[in-house]
């Protein structure tokens, strides 16, 4: 989207974002870009209080601020520290830790984690079809056996034993999908790649099994990581440089990702990525535009 404003630092942007009313007026102009609506029942016709911070539907009466159903919520926590929270988080390559980001928004380390994973709710991305050549490859997050205790240990089987395991598929000079995945096996690697990949593409991965049989809908290419990384532009370096900078932010910045939350974990670093060219007004504009579509996460869902 479009911006009136531009930042190449933190200082620029609290320069920008001076106060709660500018903050305010930024977030009701891209929420009511296509104009004012009731987030209950989406009537146009909307009464505004004396001041701009509260609203009525004149259809069902109900009272609602800029923040109502968005990943915001009835948060009491001032739209400036939201605005410098999305601002960390979607422009520091491997992230920030809820530690970190409390400190540097003024709140507590709770919500900081809360705030952390709310934003990442709004970065997830809308996946579609890739095409071209795409790398396809997979990773295994989780603590190394050794370190465990001796009664959670699991050591039979691949390296993903005991771990929670990621796909990614990356299009060459173009946007990767990742996420959690169950398993391995054909039905699960080769069924993602049928979801989110055009027939006909080139795929390259490696010799594991599971992609066996993807010729007859892809041009499907291998290579053997045991005898050699690449052959001319067969390779799958690019996904291969995704997981690198993924696992320096796994071990470096958050030193844990927990399975139920991995997810959201994945879907920071997939939107940082496919944004890595772009103007950081211009992710940070993206993230605030996502929050007013993606619905609340109550705190309660969050650790139940």
């Amino acid at each position: 989207m479009k911006n009136d404003f531009e930042f190449n630092t933190l200082a620029e942007f609290l320069d920008h974002f001076k106060d709660e009313e500018t903050c305010r007026k930024h977030f009701a102009a891209i929420r009511f870009r296509d104009g004012e609506y009731c987030p209950h029942c989406r009537h146009t016709t909307i009464y505004t209080f004396a001041g701009g911070k509260r609203y009525r539907c004149a259809k069902c009466k109900q009272d609602f601020t800029i923040k109502t159903g968005t990943v915001f919520g009835e948060s009491k926590l001032p739209l400036r520290k939201w605005f410098v929270a999305i601002y960390l988080l979607s422009t520091t390559s491997k992230g920030i830790s809820s530690v970190q980001l409390a400190k540097q928004v003024g709140v507590t380390q709770k919500t900081g984690w809360f705030m952390d994973h709310r934003i990442r709710k709004a970065m997830r991305e809308n996946k579609g079809q890739l095409f071209g050549t795409v790398e396809v490859d997979e990773t295994w997050v989780g603590g190394l056996a050794k370190s465990m205790h001796k009664n959670k240990r699991k050591t039979q089987g691949t390296g993903g034993v005991g771990k929670v395991g990621v796909m990614g598929l990356l299009q060459r000079d173009g946007p990767i999908i990742a996420g959690v995945i169950s398993g391995s096996d054909s039905d699960t690697l080769a069924g993602k790649i049928h979801r989110h990949v055009e027939p006909g593409t080139r795929v390259f991965t490696d010799t594991w099994r599971g992609y066996n049989g993807l010729h007859s809908h892809f041009a499907h290419e291998t290579i053997n990581h045991a005898v050699c990384y690449g052959k001319g532009d067969l390779h799958t370096n690019s996904i291969e440089s995704f997981w690198a900078l993924f696992k320096r932010g796994y071990i470096g910045v958050y030193h844990q990702m927990s399975r139920k939350h991995l997810q959201r974990y994945v879907e920071e670093f997939v939107f940082r990525f496919n944004r890595r060219e772009d103007l950081m007004q211009t992710k940070f504009s993206d993230v605030v535009a996502r929050v007013t579509e993606t619905g609340q996460l109550p705190y309660k869902k969050l650790i139940a």
